[in-house]
């Protein structure tokens, strides 16, 4: 039997999704005749599900249904030119009838010799087209005629393509065309975006944070798929903490080897993958002030916010520090206490740095 459980990256699991609040509060904005919102930021730490809900988010959008009342998905790669690829997208639709000056755009690689800014390319007459005022038209036209285009980006990072593409897109919302994005990405790659002069706009945009899978909805999951008690599921449930990467590649291997091998035997390998795939990545990723103050979560389940405090160097700096662990989704805090977020994190930290 084929194992229902899935780790690859951007691949949407088929039979061990797990549906959040967060997928259905995107869905139901764009859902709307006239969507209240019309940029979606999601963001978390890595392997929290951020690509997958994206992916939720898309795959309603493209049903037959969701197509009648208009509506178009494009996914841009966030590593290329995407000024260029919605033209490109939008060019080989069939309500873009008038093609005369759109088919003499180059869709080169190269914009002006230099990789930079929106490209101008030579016509047939000699005469010169700015891809940026043809996909302004090809947008007007989809309006026009009832299109709604929503344009799904992952892993996005303050790149020239991204603020170029962002900047457009302010101009399209101010010219009324409808056009949503929803993107993905790690908080402080999207702050630094946000950040940029003149992206308001991306700024006031909806940040959508990824949160741990629901207990319950994991310890159902895998008393179905893995054909185990409920007890035995809850322990499972409970080892992940939450975290979408935990959950998936626990069930990976619990599928492949829980019957002739212990649980204890399959949390080391389990952690292995952590440490290796995931928790190497995020740490490094951290500033010298973040890791610092992470590294006092490491002894105790969690702890109470006073004594953080005095544990730090610079206690002044506690609630900065602390907020921004907590979008980056490293920590947690509920009432007072704080924790880590990750399972086994603490350990990782101990014995690897």
């Amino acid at each position: 039997m084929q194992n229902p459980f899935t780790t690859t990256f951007s691949k949407i699991p088929d039979q061990s999704y797990i549906t959040t609040d967060q997928t259905a509060e995107i869905i139901e904005n764009f859902s709307y005749d006239r969507p209240s919102e019309s940029v979606f930021k999601i963001t978390g730490v890595r392997g929290s599900g951020k690509t997958v809900l994206l992916g939720k988010v898309e795959e309603e959008f493209q049903k037959e249904a969701r197509k009648k009342d208009g509506w178009i998905v494009y996914r841009l790669s966030a590593s290329r030119d995407m000024i260029r690829q919605l033209s490109s997208y939008l060019y080989k639709e069939s309500f873009i009838k008038d093609k005369s000056k759109s088919k003499s755009i180059s869709l080169s690689a190269n914009v002006l010799g230099t990789g930079g800014g929106i490209g101008i390319s030579k016509t047939e007459n000699d005469g010169f087209i700015d891809i940026g005022v043809v996909l302004d038209e090809m947008l007007k036209i989809a309006t026009d005629k009832g299109k709604k285009i929503l344009i799904g980006i992952d892993e996005v990072s303050k790149t020239s393509d991204m603020i170029e593409f962002a900047a457009e897109f302010g101009k399209w919302l101010r010219a009324g065309y409808a056009v949503y994005m929803v993107c993905t990405g790690l908080y402080e790659n999207i702050e630094q975006v946000y950040n940029v002069k003149n992206l308001t706009f991306f700024r006031r945009a909806t940040t959508v944070k990824t949160e741990p899978l629901n207990f319950v909805r994991m310890t159902e999951m895998y008393k179905k798929r893995l054909n185990v008690d409920r007890n035995t599921a809850k322990e499972l449930a409970g080892l992940t903490k939450g975290y979408p990467y935990a959950f998936q590649e626990l069930g990976i291997l619990y599928f492949a080897r829980g019957n002739k091998e212990s649980l204890e035997s399959i949390t080391e390998d389990l952690k292995s993958e952590l440490f290796s795939y995931a928790y190497e990545k995020i740490w490094e990723e951290l500033s010298a002030e973040d890791r610092a103050m992470t590294k006092l979560f490491t002894d105790n389940e969690e702890y109470k916010r006073e004594k953080i405090i005095k544990m730090m160097e610079k206690p002044d700096n506690y609630s900065a520090y602390r907020d921004r662990l907590i979008k980056r989704g490293v920590i947690t805090a509920r009432q007072g206490y704080i924790s880590l977020a990750l399972p086994f994190f603490g350990e990782y930290i101990k014995e690897y740095t």
